[in-house]
């Protein structure tokens, strides 16, 4: 038993600073869902394929699964949060 508290207090503890950082992340995932398709973001995809970002530029968001997937990512999670919840 007293490995199983060992266990479970240490998963708590990751598991509540890990909570923490996805709450902080709440805004940058909304950012980059209204960014997503956007008209912003198609226009920085255009100048992209024109050769006019630096080369050296990192372009995840504008690969056509990057964004995608996070916000995947985040809908499966918070499903999983709530399903816990239950």
């Amino acid at each position: 038993m007293e490995q199983r508290l060992d266990w479970a207090s240490a998963v708590l503890m990751r598991l509540s600073a890990a909570l923490g950082d996805y709450a902080e992340a709440q805004e940058d995932i909304r950012a980059l869902e209204a960014y997503y398709g956007s008209d912003e973001w198609k226009q920085d995809f255009s100048d992209d394929e024109a050769g006019l970002l630096p080369q050296d530029l990192k372009r995840g968001v504008l690969s056509e699964d990057g964004i995608w997937n996070l916000i995947e990512d985040c809908r499966d999670l918070n499903k999983r949060l709530a399903k816990l919840m239950q």
